[in-house]
């Protein structure tokens, strides 16, 4: 009886093989979709929908729950804060006796915009999974789920290295990229 090859995911050789390619694809063309409709029918950006979708959830909040309910670092929630602050759809309200802390709410504007956009993405969400069964969801959801666990176990884990501020990689002294192994004797 011949053997059962194992998933490709399970042992990739090529970038097609990877889990998290695949699932970035799978981001990338459905994703897409929600991008051209905050952008080009509200004027904003995906990660701005996303916290104003949290604020909406979850009521107000600080800066820096926000940052970790989005999964952002403080810099990039502190610019979309701004932005949004910008443009009307979030307050920040200081808290009585502590000048350095501050609450984030939706402005009415803010709630406007998620009660016209939201429905929107709710029906392409809908539409996306359309033909997948209510048990194939659940299955998924579930999987979805572990896979997360483990990730946040690697991540705990892990000694993984810190990314650059800087978009690229820089080199270090001696020519080589930071991160890549040195090899003696040239290519």
């Amino acid at each position: 009886m011949p053997q059962s090859r194992s998933h490709p995911w399970r042992q990739p050789c090529e970038l097609n093989d990877l889990f998290l390619y695949q699932l970035a694809r799978l981001v990338r063309s459905t994703g897409s979709m929600v991008v051209r409709l905050c952008e080009g029918g509200f004027g904003i950006t995906r990660r701005e929908w996303l916290m104003l979708a949290l604020l909406a959830d979850k009521g107000a909040m600080q800066p820096s729950q926000l940052a970790d309910l989005a999964q952002l670092d403080r810099t990039r929630t502190s610019r979309t804060i701004s932005a949004l602050r910008a443009k009307g759809l979030v307050q920040k309200q200081g808290i009585a006796g502590d000048r350095r802390q501050a609450l984030l709410s939706l402005t009415a504007e803010g709630r406007a915009l998620h009660a016209a956009l939201f429905p929107q993405i709710q029906r392409i969400n809908q539409e996306l999974l359309g033909d997948v069964s209510d048990a194939e969801l659940e299955l998924l959801s579930q999987l979805f789920a572990r896979i997360r666990e483990r990730g946040r176990a690697m991540q705990q884990q892990g000694d993984f290295p810190k990314a650059e501020r800087r978009r690229g990689r820089m080199p270090l002294r001696d020519g080589r990229l930071k991160g890549m192994p040195h090899s003696e004797g040239g290519a």
